[in-house]
């Protein structure tokens, strides 16, 4: 945590310091290595350096690189993946540890491509594909680029154990389950069935997610990305099922009103906000098609809304007692992770 000169000024002012200390401190704390993630002019120009390298050889890989043949991409990522292994470790040393995640990502990131050239060296990739149309596509083929992508970043992430590695996981997760459905239904899938593969996988992403969140509850937050790829693809899969009947609508606000509650016991913001696109697409239905043209609708829906404030403002003054009532009928795990959530 970040000690503010007004915060050590004020320390001073209450005699926990003396002035000299105070200055001690806080030129300490500036020479300390940037550790954390957060959102800062530093952090932002290490994620947006990061961010560029990373897609230059996913998403801005051009046609160039396969002029080398198989042979040639695979010994090109090998050598970009060992610079990218012995930067991390030296970052690692100097505790850099959002640098060496970032360097670290880099090199799971290189997986696809080198698995997409391995196979052209050995004459068994079975599609006129270029590694273009990785990221734009959805083909069976690439399920062999996917799956190896999601074992060494397993891998890395066992050893360097840095939160950002989850995120080339995450994404590659995510593109498996719109692969696995072109397995399941042929060249093209129905619409419906890419929907439910997304929605299912979706759900088991964000499953998976409060586990890694229970078991890294006492350390970094391992289980930003999976959250977030994983409410895209369950909120995604969702949203595009089909709906005929009143009731189906009715349960989709429901179980929309459940994820921003989950989200808010968890403090999982993107819960929340999918959550409420959903409540507010369902309460557009209603307003644009069942209630269209009823006067009383909007009335009734004002005063809903200013409920909803005046029990914020409730909420808000008996949060402390409520919460620490009701966490004592939770597991300790879960109660050790709300705690540290809200430290």
């Amino acid at each position: 945590m970040r000690i503010s000169d007004h915060q050590l000024n004020m320390a001073v002012d209450e005699g926990i310091l003396t002035s000299e200390q105070a200055h001690r401190l806080n030129a300490y704390i500036l020479a300390l290595p940037e550790g954390e993630a957060k959102f800062d002019f530093t952090h932002l120009m290490y994620y947006f350096g990061g961010l560029i390298a990373i897609g230059a050889m996913t998403v801005f890989m051009n046609l160039g690189w396969e002029s080398f043949g198989g042979i040639g991409v695979v010994g090109l990522c090998a050598i970009y993946a060992i610079a990218g292994i012995l930067l991390t470790n030296r970052f690692t040393r100097q505790g850099l540890s959002v640098v060496a995640g970032i360097c670290a990502t880099f090199v799971v990131t290189l997986t696809p491509l080198a698995i997409f050239g391995l196979q052209h060296a050995l004459g068994v990739w079975p599609g006129n594909d270029s590694y273009q149309d990785y990221h734009r596509y959805i083909q069976w083929h690439w399920l062999y680029m996917e799956l190896g992508t999601v074992v060494v970043g397993v891998i890395l992430a066992k050893i360097y154990k840095y939160p950002f590695l989850v995120m080339p996981i995450a994404v590659t997760l995510w593109y498996l389950s719109m692969d696995l459905a072109v397995m399941l239904t042929g060249e093209r899938p129905e619409y419906e069935v890419r929907a439910l593969v997304s929605m299912y996988v979706g759900l088991l992403m964000l499953g998976l997610a409060f586990w890694v969140d229970i078991r890294s509850r006492h350390s970094g937050d391992y289980a930003f990305w999976l959250y977030l790829l994983g409410a895209i693809a369950f909120w995604g899969g969702l949203t595009m099922q089909e709906s005929t009947s009143e009731l189906s609508k009715f349960l989709y606000c429901c179980v929309n009103l459940l994820m921003m509650g989950i989200g808010i016991v968890l403090v999982r913001r993107v819960l929340v906000i999918f959550g409420a696109f959903g409540v507010c697409g369902y309460i557009g239905y209603l307003a644009y098609d069942v209630f269209s043209d009823s006067w009383l609708f909007p009335i009734i829906l004002t005063l809903l809304g200013f409920a909803i404030v005046y029990l914020g403002i409730i909420w808000q003054k008996n949060e402390q007692a409520v919460t620490q009532k009701l966490r004592h009928y939770l597991p300790l795990p879960l109660q050790e992770l709300l705690v540290n959530k809200t430290m």
